[in-house]
């Protein structure tokens, strides 16, 4: 018989109503809330008496069944409580939050790569920000990370596969530096979600911030300076030029953003984001992201306001003409390279995220000829520029 069914039957003929509570997530506490029918007035003394007695009669056992009720409840919550809980994507429970690997001391040269290619004094600055390298991964312990841990030399070597790539080209005649840092791992993008990918990268861009103001405070302000990124480090380069102040601005011969976007937000909030409409200006934003055909734009990482092709360094759809049989043209109404006669092949799909339908892959080496070329253009323009502005 279940306790209501009892109370019933031992509170009599008066009215009573049952009450339930939420007591914990699946537990119920029971409440009796007393309500006598009778009006008192009307009762006679001896009927008063009766009906007091068997009234504080029935409260008693009310009470004790209650109580009962009670402890009954709280056991079998802390033995639920003491059930071991279900384990994280396969590991070991960790109720800690994810991991965040230790930051980076920019004073430490294994946090950099550093080329000194100028021997004549008359190249540029360049500051270049990896893309993203890594997946999550487990800690020892089981706790899950969302960032690269530029302690671990393997995360380290991964990045150098692309920091030494882009230095080949780009280092020559100039200084380069590329700064290791606790990139948001691809997992984060997959997520397609642009508030996730915000609140995870704030670690990451605070890192570049960091590594960008070590390097300004080092460096001669007479040189030209190029910053440069692909992907999640084209990203970085587009909160470099937020981050940094109009001083270190006046001394941008420009920023390449490849493969990344720049939205009209970014424009709106900040002076230093100037598109850049040819060849040779400087203190501008060269912006380009390359797919077989717009619809696979993905809008967390190519929508882009603007953008220019790196061939013909035009900002109009005049097709270019690259390594004699890949047609490179600007999409005017989504700022993107559409290339034809070029199948990216030798980028595989990952995970259903990039290089399917885009060549996300592609960025910093299929033009990489073109960008060398204008690394010297622009930083020489600026030289002449900032020496007759001196005179």
């Amino acid at each position: 018989m279940s306790f209501f069914s009892i109370a019933q039957c031992l509170l009599g003929q008066e009215k009573y109503f049952l009450y339930c509570i939420p007591h914990h997530v699946t537990i119920k506490t029971v409440t009796l809330l007393l309500i006598w029918q009778k009006p008192c007035e009307y009762v006679l003394p001896n009927q008063i008496q009766t009906f007091m007695k068997r009234t504080a009669y029935n409260w008693i056992i009310a009470t004790v069944f209650g109580a009962a009720t009670l402890f009954s409840c709280h056991t079998q919550t802390a033995l639920q409580d003491k059930k071991p809980q279900a384990k994280i994507m396969g590991h070991k429970q960790n109720h800690e939050l994810p991991h965040i690997p230790l930051p980076p001391d920019y004073n430490d040269p294994n946090m950099w790569t550093i080329r000194d290619n100028d021997q004549e004094g008359t190249g540029a600055d360049v500051f270049y920000v990896v893309s993203t390298w890594e997946q999550d991964w487990m800690t020892n312990d089981s706790t899950i990370c969302h960032y690269a841990d530029v302690h671990n030399p393997v995360h380290r070597q991964r990045m150098g596969i692309e920091v030494n790539g882009v230095a080949d080209y780009m280092a020559p005649g100039n200084r380069f530096f590329a700064p290791f840092y606790r990139h948001m791992t691809i997992d984060g993008w997959i997520t397609l979600n642009e508030d996730t990918i915000h609140r995870r990268t704030r670690i990451s861009m605070g890192d570049v911030c960091n590594a960008f103001d070590h390097f300004i405070q080092q460096r001669d302000p007479s040189r030209p300076l190029i910053i440069a990124g692909f992907s999640q480090g084209g990203q970085a380069v587009v909160e470099l030029l937020k981050h940094m102040s109009d001083s270190t601005y006046q001394q941008l011969a420009a920023a390449y953003v490849m493969g990344f976007k720049v939205t009209p937000e970014d424009t709106a909030s900040c002076s230093h984001i100037k598109p850049a409409q040819g060849e040779s200006d400087t203190g501008v934003t060269i912006c380009y992201n390359t797919v077989k055909d717009v619809k696979y734009v993905k809008p967390v990482v190519s929508a882009t306001c603007f953008g220019i092709n790196p061939v013909n360094w035009h900002t109009d759809e005049t097709p270019a003409l690259l390594h004699d049989t890949i047609t490179v043209s600007l999409s005017p109404s989504h700022h993107v390279l559409v290339v034809s006669g070029y199948s990216g092949s030798e980028y595989k799909p990952f995970r259903n995220f990039i290089n399917v339908g885009d060549i996300h892959s592609c960025e910093p080496w299929l033009y990489k000829e073109c960008l060398q070329r204008n690394f010297h253009v622009r930083a020489q323009a600026w030289r002449k520029t900032h020496q007759s502005l001196s005179r």
